[in-house]
């Protein structure tokens, strides 16, 4: 009598990847600001580690549908470089006067509903000397940030601003139009966030006739 069949066993996948190349660089750009040194040792242990991370934690996938401005990631990589450098002056600075800092805790609601630019944001605005983000809430785009010291930051309503502009430079250099258009930025329109073109015409009108009445 024949033996039993035995079925073939499958063909097994190759393994791939969990996450995109795209942020397995980001992890590692990270890795290298946290240390402080560009290196290779650093570059090839940050690759690692970001490849081992992706790898045993299963991140909940997240909807992206931004798009990649080189423009604007010069500009957004070019500015956390100099913040990096004058909040790392401006510290040591306040670490050598006999005055305490005197810190505070700003609370800035983002103007993106996005977790992914909530979370660029937090951690661009972390790796900033001064300031920590100490809690982020996803349902309502709120970022808690600690400042080291609020002189150093221009005041409250200044230290709130920086890290809306920090969103700003986030969402033009990966927004969609749609996405700058929620939030209320046009790309080639002016600095003054959260007022579309016509918005802003209108507003300024307001402004205006509210001048003319107080006269």
């Amino acid at each position: 009598m024949p033996g039993p069949i035995v079925p073939p066993r499958p063909l097994r996948k190759p393994r791939r990847l969990r996450a995109s190349w795209g942020m397995l660089l980001w992890l590692t750009l990270v890795w290298v600001v946290l240390w402080g040194e560009l290196s290779l040792a650093n570059v090839v242990v940050g690759l690692g580690l970001a490849i081992l991370i992706t790898s045993v934690m299963q991140l909940p996938m997240t909807d992206f549908d931004g798009s990649f401005r080189p423009l604007g990631v010069l500009i957004l990589g070019a500015r956390f470089i100099w913040d990096v450098v004058r909040s790392s002056v401006e510290v040591a600075r306040l670490a050598l006067r006999r005055k305490p800092p005197q810190g505070a805790v700003i609370r800035a609601v983002l103007r993106s509903h996005s977790d992914v630019y909530l979370t660029i944001t937090s951690a661009l605005t972390t790796l900033v000397p001064g300031s920590v983000v100490v809690e982020a809430n996803r349902f309502t785009g709120t970022l808690y940030v600690h400042i080291l010291d609020v002189e150093m930051h221009g005041g409250l309503d200044q230290a709130r601003r920086t890290v809306l502009d920090q969103e700003e430079r986030v969402l033009r250099a990966f927004g969609s139009r749609e996405e700058l258009l929620d939030a209320g930025l046009v790309p080639g329109s002016t600095r003054r966030a959260g007022f579309l073109p016509g918005v802003e015409r209108s507003h300024a009108q307001h402004a205006k006739a509210g001048d003319g009445k107080d006269s």
